[in-house]
């Protein structure tokens, strides 16, 4: 009888949780590291992670522990799944962990200051010359508690590593879940982290009730700025029409499961960024993100009016109503800056 796969899903929130759940119903044995003790217990005890998902009744292939070494020890695939304010701890706890034939496997949406870095940047700092290119970024519009539920949802796993892919697939696939390739590591992470900013900007318009022509508006004004910002950093604007993209993009810019969302319509509430966030309860990662993509921007003086406004929004006390004028207002005429060129 041939052995289980063994997959360590590392983060215990909404989409670790998921994403455990459909590598264990898929026949692979997982661990799931959580911080916390007693929150192991109860998962352990009940079958489920009634912090996160009361509802979802959890795989009997799901064992969760809080110790980081146990958890990793035997794993041939690595998720990681943390806020990104903690990946980078936790990515350089792995290094004396791991065995050199695992596979890590980016699923946090976030980017990483002083110096700039992706979540792959990060592992292939820590672990590339134990892992080589087997590392990999999952993203899409995967809103956790429809998944959850068992909705139709798509996502995309890009590495420069092909077999990757065909490894993920089989991992994560399942009858409503469908994975998508790309080897365009870089722009399926920007993508992923850049659109939270925007859906903080549909959520304050949406509360600030603008109607349906200037949320399209703002969407496709925030496709351009994340386009235009990741191809400034070496990615492939073709990257952001797809699931990791628009896909992702258009599910937290217009759902009320979207935290960035919430958030934004508290803002639109004149409530401070740390009430709103108070309130939203999880983490919503497009204010930190966002923070991060302002002083990026401004290095590279990549135009993007809408990352300004929100940042003046949030850190420096203007009114929320600044946003929708302040894109009216912005010289910007051109609407689709990448063109196809024939060869000739």
């Amino acid at each position: 009888m041939t052995a289980k796969k063994q997959v360590a899903v590392l983060g215990g929130g909404s989409f670790g949780t998921v994403l455990a759940n459909i590598a264990a119903s898929n026949g692979y044995q997982v661990s799931l590291w959580v911080r916390d003790a007693e929150q192991a217990l109860r998962i352990n005890s009940e079958g489920a992670n009634a912090t996160y998902h009361p509802e979802l009744k959890l795989s009997d292939n799901i064992t969760a522990d809080d110790d980081l070494a146990s958890v990793v020890m035997d794993a041939q695939f690595i998720l990681v799944a943390t806020p990104s304010i903690i990946f980078e701890e936790v990515i350089s706890r792995l290094e004396p962990l791991i065995n050199p034939s695992v596979t890590v496997i980016s699923c946090t949406k976030g980017i990483k200051p002083k110096p700039f870095r992706t979540m792959t940047d990060i592992i292939t700092q820590y672990l590339g010359h134990i892992v080589g290119d087997k590392v990999g970024a999952l993203s899409g519009p995967n809103l956790a508690k429809e998944i959850a539920e068992e909705k139709v949802a798509g996502t995309v796993i890009a590495s420069y590593n092909q077999g990757i892919a065909i490894e993920v697939k089989a991992m994560l696939s399942s009858n409503t879940f469908k994975v998508f390739s790309s080897q365009d590591m870089q722009g399926v992470e920007l993508a992923g982290a850049l659109k939270n900013i925007y859906a903080i900007c549909c959520g304050i318009a949406h509360a600030k009730l603008v109607g349906e022509n200037a949320l399209g508006f703002i969407v496709t004004r925030s496709m351009a700025e994340m386009s235009r910002f990741a191809v400034a950093k070496g990615a492939n604007p073709i990257t952001f029409l797809g699931l990791a993209g628009m896909g992702d993009l258009m599910a937290t810019c217009t759902s009320k499961l979207s935290r960035n969302f919430q958030l934004g319509e508290l803002i639109a509430e004149d409530l401070s960024l740390l009430e709103a966030k108070e309130r939203v309860g999880q983490v919503a990662e497009g204010a930190r993100t966002l923070e991060v993509v302002y002083h990026e921007a401004r290095k590279m003086n990549v135009s993007m009016p809408l990352v300004n406004s929100l940042y003046e929004i949030l850190y420096s006390d203007a009114s929320s109503d600044q946003l929708i004028q302040d894109l009216l207002d912005h010289p910007n005429e051109v609407d689709v800056e990448f063109t196809y060129k024939e060869k000739l």
